[in-house]
């Protein structure tokens, strides 16, 4: 028993003394490494570039007429002076469309419209290009009519322009002043002389244009053409 007791020990001893010798070399070695580093020379870095400020520009008087331009107190110290526009005149309103009793188309005239200014005025062959009152005729067929009147173009149907459907004109009401009434606008200015050039070869034409029939204007004579519905006429080649 004793004997393994002893070689027991002697295990341990040599187990210390191992254990030992190795924390002694790890404590020298972390020494030395501690030497090294605390002394290691540390190459200094370059210093960073250096740009001058750039100087403050002079204090003038003009950098503050924005200050004394925008005063809050008066709005007349702002230079900017405004200017009102015109004021634009309101566009008059678009007279009653002329009424339709009729449409005939024979031969190379093309289509004949028979309109009136109103219900109760007489009758006239208008082709289109033809102007009556204010309005232009642009194009018509049985079933619709397109008018022009201050430039602005107008899509109506027949039936709705018919003198059957035109409501009488309402009467007049009584004055109760002295003063008299006011004169009637003057009827608009027919156009004399050849109008605009058809399809057809001829020139559009109204009838009282003031020209007589044959008369020569610009190289188209007035021929006059009788019609069941009234009168008409067209501006032809005088060559014809």
């Amino acid at each position: 028993m004793s004997r393994k007791l002893l070689i027991l020990d002697t295990v341990l001893v040599a187990v210390a003394v191992y254990a030992g010798v190795q924390l002694r070399n790890q404590w020298r070695a972390s020494k030395a490494r501690a030497a090294a580093t605390l002394n290691r020379t540390v190459k200094p870095g370059a210093p960073p570039s250096y740009a001058p400020a750039l100087p403050e520009p002079p204090v003038l008087a003009s950098g503050y007429a924005k200050i004394a331009q925008q005063t809050l107190f008066d709005k007349s110290r702002n230079p900017d002076v405004v200017i009102e526009p015109p004021p634009v005149a309101p566009k008059p309103p678009m007279p009653p469309l002329p009424v339709y009793h009729g449409l005939m188309s024979i031969g190379s005239s093309g289509p004949t419209a028979f309109l009136s200014i109103n219900k109760d005025a007489p009758h006239q062959a208008v082709h289109p290009g033809e102007s009556i009152g204010q309005f232009k005729l642009l194009d018509v067929n049985s079933v619709e009519m397109t008018l022009e009147w201050d430039g602005q173009v107008i899509h109506k149907r027949v039936d709705e322009l018919s003198a059957m459907n035109s409501a009488p004109a309402a009467p007049e009401a009584a004055r109760t002043d002295t003063q008299p009434p006011a004169a009637a606008a003057p009827p608009p200015a027919v156009k004399s002389g050849p109008g605009e050039t058809t399809a057809f070869g001829f020139k559009t034409c109204t009838v009282n244009d003031g020209q007589a029939e044959g008369a020569v204007v610009d190289g188209y004579k007035k021929v006059m053409h009788q019609t069941p519905f009234g009168q008409s006429c067209t501006w032809e080649p005088s060559g014809k």
